[in-house]
């Protein structure tokens, strides 16, 4: 296992020791953040590849398609 300095301001050194408890310590939450963070990413990325093969099959999205739901429900 390896060791790596990280600078934190004192906001987020607030928030370390508010979950350190939770994560078995420091390294605990901060290993826990990098696994969520990874996650997000992945989530990000296959979202993405969706989007991009749905496009290519579909075609762009119709903006007034687009308006025209916004319009008929009120967002």
């Amino acid at each position: 296992m390896s060791t790596t300095t990280v600078r934190l301001s004192d906001d987020d050194e607030q928030i370390l020791d508010r979950l350190a408890p939770e994560f078995g310590g420091r390294s605990g939450a901060i290993r826990r953040a990098l696994r969520h963070l990874a996650a997000d990413m992945d989530r990000r990325d296959a979202l993405d590849s969706f989007l991009e093969s749905w496009n290519a099959q579909a075609g762009p999205v119709d903006e007034q398609a687009v308006a025209a739901m916004a319009e008929r429900y009120g967002l």
